[in-house]
């Protein structure tokens, strides 16, 4: 356990910490602030601010489909880096791989749970082929922004500029 003397006090990090994780998972479960600073005996204040310093950007879900792409540790990164918390970015060799090794009830189950990951999204970004790009928008009931990667049939991995995909965010955000 790491403790730190602070003058007179001596600190436990892990209480700060678990604390900190049970204010979160507390609001994230419904919770609102001064119901969980009652019940923790805190400052409603303190837990606002406490969220002010984790917050990465104010808004709905965004949900980020992009295949099949070259480079997606990269846009792995840009959507950590700007908060999109539900993501499709396959390669052509995994596209192919989701179809291939599974028996075709299989595939159309984890698709359903694809599509309904998504249809929990305010927005959702796809950058594919035309053909993808207007299926996601026949399928998703919310705002899809889309963007052609290149023209249908992609036969292989295309490189997705993520400084394109940010600035598609920034309108949205």
């Amino acid at each position: 356990m790491d403790y730190v003397r602070i003058g007179e006090k001596l600190v436990s990090l892990e209480k700060i910490f678990e604390t900190v994780k049970l204010i979160t998972k507390m609001r994230s479960d419904g919770l609102s602030q001064q119901e969980v600073a009652t019940k923790l005996k805190l400052d409603r204040t303190f837990i606002s601010r406490l969220e002010n310093i984790g917050s990465i950007r104010r808004g709905g879900r965004i949900g980020f489909i992009s295949f099949p792409v070259a480079n997606k540790d990269e846009l792995h990164a840009m959507a950590d880096r700007n908060g999109i918390e539900q993501r499709l970015i396959l390669s052509n060799q995994e596209r192919w791989q989701l179809v291939e090794q599974k028996s075709g009830m299989e595939f159309f189950n984890q698709m359903m749970s694809v599509i309904e990951g998504f249809r929990q999204c305010d927005t959702v970004l796809v950058f594919c082929s035309s053909k993808w790009n207007n299926l996601a928008g026949v399928l998703l009931d919310n705002q899809v922004l889309t963007r052609e990667i290149a023209p249908t049939p992609v036969t292989g991995d295309i490189y997705v500029d993520p400084q394109e995909v940010e600035k598609v965010l920034v309108n949205i955000v």
